[in-house]
């Protein structure tokens, strides 16, 4: 009998001390490049994400799958390409009975039957610090997140995933009174916290703009949003070190797409698609080899990483057929050595465009009919003042240069970058005759067509018009239409 006795006893030990699997969070940045000071941007203000990278492994070759949020974060998700699950276009099936393929599923709904708690965080005791935001294109998968409540993550006995999408880089499109107005408010441009590091006479916009007053004041607003979004980011890390979270949590933050100018977000360049991405180990777990404070990760690595790196962590099998990778522990999958881009219909505006980049190059192949900057998006015209500037500067014939360029009247077939030469992807090469871009050319496309086949890329079936055509007016609606395009 004592024998009996003892071994229970050393099989309750042994149970008792299963390590609780951890603490997740997700911080992702809305509309976001590279314009922290961890990754050498000037003229911002960002001590709490610069912490996090010195404290954690920050990564410098991160893209997105799509550049704009919902089509990206429909693909992170549920760690499968959009344009493989027919999620590919902006902010489609919100009103019919559309399903995710079969064996398709939501991260959360695969972490809860794990035991974890989901949260999608809004407020820390009473305070703001995120929007709730979803944006998936699909409604019909059931309850997302189990709360939005900050205080259930300290009240529960389970792990805890949660997700807090920053406020920040966007415009209050949702105040009326700013968009009815000549220049639509950033979110948070009010925030007295709003820090003014940035200023149009410091700032040095990219060079396929205009030096222009206007171009530099929009500069200066949106690289002064990125430091509010350092605010709340310190007030997230602050609630968690007061409730005693902060070394048993694994902190993730990322972007879901690329910056929020007039060729970055919607558009297949690094603008538009190269995101940060920083993973901070805490303290209390043994962390991975492939993670060590203050360095720095130069892997190609897409965002839909995010998924099965975080179903590792949390001790779940990938499913088999899912194209997210694991970039943690002893399983993690091998380096990538292409990330896959691609853009589809936005708001009213068409456009099938793909892309993949290497750790230099980028290939973007547009097809018909070619759509490009200068087309007409409603959203953009009205909150993006760049655009009608560039249009009223090629109308009086003082655009030159790479501006100029940039209002051709249709995007080329081909596009191909050196970004270590050439980072503002000004200078096309698909044309060149020289053998080595010649040679990257035809790789970077067969990379392409590859990828486009294996993963049945669905770009190619265009929408019924009933699914299109309400775009066009509930647009006007929201922002009007130009004279011009009227």
């Amino acid at each position: 009998m004592k024998h009996l006795l003892l071994l229970l006893t050393l099989i309750a030990c042994t149970v008792a001390a299963e390590p609780k699997p951890p603490n997740i969070l997700w911080i992702v940045a809305e509309n976001a490049k590279l314009d922290f000071g961890c990754y050498g941007a000037p003229n911002v203000h960002t001590p709490n994400i610069d912490r996090l990278a010195a404290e954690g492994t920050r990564y410098t070759r991160v893209f997105s799958t799509a550049p704009v949020c919902a089509p990206s974060r429909s693909a992170f998700m549920v760690g499968m390409y959009q344009t493989s699950t027919d999620t590919h276009n902006m902010r489609s099936h919100r009103t019919d009975d559309f399903r995710l393929p079969p064996g398709v599923r939501l991260l959360t709904h695969r972490l809860k039957d794990a035991g974890y708690l989901t949260a999608n965080i809004k407020q820390i005791e009473g305070e703001t610090v995120g929007t709730g935001k979803l944006d998936l294109n699909y409604v019909n998968e059931g309850t997302v997140y189990d709360t939005e409540d900050w205080s259930a993550l300290t009240s529960s006995d389970k792990p805890f995933f949660a997700m807090i999408n920053m406020p920040e880089a966007e415009y209050d499109i949702y105040d009326r009174q700013s968009w009815k107005k000549d220049r639509v408010k950033w979110v948070g441009e009010d925030d007295p916290r709003l820090p003014k590091t940035a200023t149009p006479e410091n700032v040095t916009p990219p060079p396929y703009y205009p030096d222009h007053p206007i171009v530099r004041e929009e500069w200066a607003r949106y690289l002064n949003t990125t430091s509010l979004m350092d605010v709340h980011v310190g007030r997230i890390l602050e609630q968690l070190k007061k409730d005693r979270l902060l070394e048993d949590t694994i902190i993730l933050f990322f972007a879901d797409n690329g910056r929020l100018e007039a060729r970055g977000i919607h558009w297949c360049y690094d603008s538009g698609l190269h995101v940060p991405m920083i993973i901070r180990w805490p303290a209390n777990l043994p962390p991975p080899p492939q993670l060590k404070p203050g360095t720095v990760n130069e892997n190609v690595v897409s965002v839909l990483d995010v998924t099965a790196t975080t179903l590792a962590l949390a001790g779940i099998p990938r499913p088999g057929g899912m194209h997210s990778r694991n970039l943690l522990g002893p399983d993690a999958d091998p380096p990538r050595q292409y990330a896959f881009s691609a853009r589809d219909r936005i708001d009213e505006t068409y456009a099938r465009i793909r892309s993949v980049r290497d750790t230099r190059y980028r290939y973007i192949r547009n097809y018909p009919p070619y759509t490009n900057l200068a087309s007409l998006n409603r959203y953009k015209e009205k909150c993006f003042l760049i655009i009608p500037l560039l249009r009223q500067l090629k109308t009086v014939g003082t655009l030159t240069g790479p501006p100029l360029a940039l209002m051709a009247d249709r995007a080329p077939e081909e596009e191909l970058y050196d970004i270590e030469t050439d980072p503002y992807e000004i200078t096309n090469l698909a044309t060149s005759t020289q053998p080595q871009h010649k040679e990257t050319l035809a790789r970077l496309r067969g990379a392409l067509d590859t990828w486009i086949t294996e993963t049945k890329d669905l770009g190619h079936h265009p929408e019924p018009p009933s699914i299109t055509a309400p775009f066009t007016p509930e647009m006007h609606t929201w922002f009007g239409t130009p004279p011009w395009a009227q």
